[in-house]
């Protein structure tokens, strides 16, 4: 497609000016009509060479993989076997629900034949994604015309639960006493399940621990030291109802829940343990117990095209579901975003799955909740917001207080906290050897 320029379109006006001139000076004719010709001349010349000239080959490069809320690069690199352009504009078709900086590109080829352009992309929503063509549009040699060209493949990506945390993770000595990480592990010295080594008697070691026959042997007293149990199992019961679809920021509540689904099967797997996975509230994904290094990796290709539906979650079908699949005894570890209406079928659930097993009921909570509560009131409806979210609240916390007494643990944090607040009481469980 050949389209006008501005050069082009300020010709025509300045020759139609010129004719309603010659309605009143009629010896301006000759003008008119020159100027007429040398513009038809122009733009119709310019047209052909627009038309005769080459289009490039163009190659996009961007990961095939990205994770959600990170910033990715992308590259489009354009060659031009002859008859280069001085000037051209690119913008490219990126996936709906991303962001992007730096498009549209200018090129200024100065008579290179090769070009690249750079820009980057931020995905808002996890799944499947496509790039379109890419619109390249170039200036005419003698500025008339634009041609705009559709060119360049399509290209699939996927874009993951935000992995990007974890990977810093990894890349570290995971040391979870560290305060930057604000993860703490309570380690007791020589106390546990599973055998560790042998080593010698501390000044606070129990009588209990000490190994009388290598004490014997060795002429000193010799302590037994511990490490927390390994091969112990950790169910990850994901909630994809409507109450995740709650946004603080740029990334559900569904996401955060993901996030810490990840950092926390990370932690687990890295202790020995066994991670599952279930979902409800929406599309059944179901990951038994499994212990290897593409744990990880198997949870992220069941989750990372999964969204929150509109669906009201059946926690107590979920948990008859869970407890018919995973009998042996597990650390469940459900991420909600609890409701004082979900109090009586959560509470039933949490029944069903005590009976075998450990749960943790780890809630997000919305944090204008939280600001709300702390504004200053300025006029009358300042005043009802702020009691209503007192009363939602102090039922929130009612619901929570059920939940406590059946022996059930509950998180109620920030979707900033949830990670870690979900991590830090999985290393207490283990410390306190609860599994």
């Amino acid at each position: 497609m050949v389209l006008p320029s501005k050069y082009l379109l300020i010709g025509v006006t300045a020759w139609f000016a010129s004719g309603v001139i010659t309605a009143f000076v009629p010896s301006a004719s000759i003008v008119c009509t020159g100027g007429g010709i040398l513009l038809l001349l122009w733009a119709a010349t310019d047209f052909v060479l627009a038309r005769s000239q080459a289009l490039p080959v163009l190659q996009r490069v961007v990961k095939s993989t990205l994770a959600l809320g990170e910033w990715a690069p992308v590259e489009l690199r354009l060659h031009w076997p002859h008859n280069v352009p001085e000037l051209a504009e690119v913008f490219d078709h990126f996936p709906q629900n991303f962001v992007q900086e730096g498009l549209p590109g200018k090129i200024l080829t100065a008579g290179a034949n090769t070009f690249s352009l750079r820009y980057r992309v931020r995905p808002l929503l996890r799944g499947d994604h496509r790039f379109g063509a890419t619109e390249l549009r170039i200036r005419s040699p003698w500025g008339a015309w634009l041609r705009q060209s559709a060119m360049g493949e399509t290209q699939d990506v996927r874009v993951y639960p935000n992995f990007a945390p974890l990977a810093r993770h990894a890349l570290r000595a995971v040391d979870y006493r560290n305060a930057r990480f604000g993860l703490q592990q309570r380690r007791r010295r020589g106390q546990g399940m599973d055998f560790a080594q042998l080593r010698e008697y501390r000044e606070g070691d129990s009588l209990r621990q000490v190994d009388w026959k290598a004490t014997m042997r060795m002429g000193k007293m010799i302590s037994r030291e511990y490490q927390d149990e390994r091969d112990q199992r950790i169910l990850l019961l994901v909630d994809c109802g409507r109450r995740m679809g709650a946004r603080d920021g740029d990334l559900s509540h569904f996401d955060h829940a993901l996030d810490t689904m990840l950092m926390l099967a990370y932690v687990a797997l890295s202790h020995g343990d066994r991670v599952g996975l279930m979902t409800l509230g929406g599309p059944e994904r179901y990951l038994p117990t499994q212990h290897s290094s593409s744990t990880v990796s198997h949870i992220l290709r069941e989750t990372y095209d999964l969204q929150p539906t509109l669906q009201v979650s059946d926690f107590e079908r979920a948990a008859e579901s869970l407890l018919a699949r995973e009998r042996k005894r597990a650390l469940v570890v459900l991420l909600t975003n609890l409701r004082d209406e979900d109090d009586q079928g959560l509470l039933s659930a949490t029944r069903i799955l005590s009976k075998n097993h450990l749960v943790l009921v780890a809630s997000l909570r919305e944090s204008a909740l939280d600001r709300v509560q702390t504004e200053t009131i300025h006029s009358a409806q300042d005043a009802a917001r702020l009691g209503a979210a007192v009363g939602y609240a102090r039922r929130r916390e009612a619901s929570l207080r059920r939940l406590r007494a059946e022996g059930v643990m509950c998180l109620d944090v920030t979707p900033e906290s949830l990670a870690i607040e979900t991590v830090n009481r999985y290393l207490a469980v283990k410390a306190a050897s609860l599994l």
